[in-house]
């Protein structure tokens, strides 16, 4: 198996939806500025509350990686 290189980033997505929307939200907002993405792993999953104790949005923190520019596969 060929060897490659990999950056690893932390990146938070939110959605007043759902946690899976907001992981969907990062790894697209991401995904326009990364080429060659690779693996996403959920480290956390939180919730912003108002004052009333209503769920406002749900955000999803994760590790994402993606390969080096010009490494083989």
């Amino acid at each position: 198996m060929p060897q490659s290189s990999y950056r690893v980033i932390h990146v938070i997505g939110s959605s007043p939806t759902s946690w899976e929307e907001a992981a969907t939200n990062a790894i697209g907002a991401a995904g326009r500025h990364l080429r060659d993405l690779r693996i996403a792993e959920v480290e956390k999953l939180d919730l912003r509350v108002d004052d009333h104790g209503k769920v406002v949005s749900y955000r999803a923190r994760m590790y994402l990686s993606f390969r080096y520019e010009g490494e083989p596969e």
